[in-house]
């Protein structure tokens, strides 16, 4: 499958650089750049990408309120922002706002690479200081406790369901799978799906061979969402 991208970076040189870099995988494809976010929310519209990367400081219309419009008009586009900053003031509105991850611009190209297919699956993907950040907004929640429903979804995500079909199980939306990811990279100290799952398989939180009702005897667990 082609990934349809749309580049939005009010940086022309930064546009480039991506462009070329993105060209190098086959199964990329950029459609269009914007150099702001008045104009990310005109191209979205009319060439409907898989993929926006978005930065978020520019000028005409910010990132996040090209974030917020995008989402609204066009839920199923995954937008991942690709940014120099990492401060919480950055971080939890992009994420809020309907971002689905969130990368910086230091990240090596592989990193960049894996996180575009991520998005395109509709998965979180968090570059690891930003998941240290969140993580230490949820300092009231004991280290690596995660509840009930955030259990299952890595049960059903270590099974290899995608977004859609655990919000189809679980009978949540899909925001709310990407919500309790973020949260459960958090608690577990990691940057994306694969990471958290090889993680809480080491912990003995989910077993490849378990059910859910497993799950839930052998841990503790804090409310259902």
């Amino acid at each position: 499958m082609t990934i349809r991208i749309l580049i939005v970076d009010d940086h022309p040189v930064v546009r480039s650089g991506l462009r070329a870099l993105l060209a190098s995988q086959p199964d990329f494809e950029v459609v269009a750049d914007a150099e702001n976010g008045e104009e990310a929310s005109t191209l979205s519209a009319s060439h409907i990408p898989d993929v926006v990367l978005m930065d978020l400081q520019m000028p005409v219309l910010d990132g996040l309120t090209a974030i917020q419009r995008i989402h609204a008009r066009q839920p199923e586009v995954r937008i991942l922002v690709l940014t120099t900053y990492d401060t919480d003031a950055d971080i939890v509105p992009a994420i809020e706002a309907g971002a689905t991850g969130y990368l910086l611009k230091d990240a090596p190209p592989e990193a960049l690479f894996r996180a575009v297919r991520s998005a395109a699956r509709g998965e979180v993907t968090l570059a690891p200081s930003v998941a240290e950040k969140i993580a230490r907004r949820l300092t009231k929640a004991p280290e690596n406790s995660l509840s009930l429903r955030e259990i299952e979804v890595l049960e059903l995500a270590s099974r290899g369901n995608s977004n859609k079909d655990i919000a189809d199980k679980l009978y949540i939306t899909e925001a709310t799978v990407k919500s309790h990811f973020v949260h459960i990279f958090a608690k577990l100290g990691v940057a994306d799906r694969t990471a958290a799952v090889t993680a809480a398989l080491k912990m003995k939180i989910i077993r490849l061979d378990s059910g859910m009702a497993g799950s839930r005897s052998r841990f503790t667990c804090h409310g259902d969402d």
